[in-house]
């Protein structure tokens, strides 16, 4: 007997851009047929900064988070950023360990995840102290 498999496939780039326009629209998105680009305020919490943040995105590719403002400071100690790749991308996940899959869509795990990392700083500013977990990249 053979078993019958159910083929899951990558969200196209048009179900990721109108799956944000949906569940985030406060973001702009502008797309063309191998990338989009998203751009939109975030904050984490009621006392947060208010954060503009942009996701870029190639399908098939690891999507770019960048803070555009404000700008991404030391903390009091002067330590450098945590959980940043080079060129200040954000760090929200592990490509080895496959927590982003081309099946998800960026408005239920980019977007949200990006959020939680801004929390992640703003506490980092505070405490002295990365508590939201993970590997960090080598700078």
């Amino acid at each position: 007997m053979k078993k019958q498999g159910i083929k899951i496939r990558s969200k196209t780039l048009l179900e990721q851009v109108n799956a944000i326009r949906a569940k985030c629209p406060g973001f702009k998105v502008t797309f063309d047929r191998n990338s989009l680009r998203a751009i939109g305020s975030l904050q984490p919490t009621a006392r947060s900064e208010t954060y503009l943040v942009e996701i870029k995105y190639r399908h098939l590719t690891p999507p770019q988070i960048s803070v555009l403002k404000p700008e991404l400071i030391k903390n009091f100690n002067g330590d450098a950023i945590p959980h940043i790749y080079p060129g200040e991308k954000l760090c929200l996940f592990y490509p080895k360990y496959c927590e982003f899959r081309y099946i998800d869509f960026i408005s239920d795990t980019i977007i949200p995840w990006t959020s939680l990392w801004l929390y992640y700083y703003e506490d980092w500013h505070i405490s002295g102290d990365w508590n939201g977990g993970g590997i960090h990249p080598k700078n």
